[in-house]
């Protein structure tokens, strides 16, 4: 899975699931300030990106991540795994 086809899984999952402009999802978007993400959200968010991505998204790996951008890092990295 390439970090576009990533961006583009978040930007739906963002847009269908939590009515969030697919427009406003870009990688330099914050999570919590531009896309008004709260905690829950946050969480919720972690939960449907789960169904997509083999393999364990560490909770505190993801407490880091700000932007969009950081998100889809994460997961990159993580569907890289062997």
């Amino acid at each position: 899975m390439t970090r576009e086809e990533i961006l583009q899984k978040m930007q739906s999952i963002l847009a269908d699931e939590f009515e969030i402009e697919k427009e406003s999802i870009v990688p330099e978007a914050k999570l919590y300030e531009d896309l008004e993400l709260d905690s829950i959200d946050a969480v919720d968010l972690l939960v449907k990106m789960k169904e997509f991505i083999p393999g364990k998204i560490d909770p505190e790996s993801f407490k880091k991540a700000v932007t969009v951008q950081d998100v889809v890092e994460l997961i990159y990295l993580l569907v890289q795994k062997p």
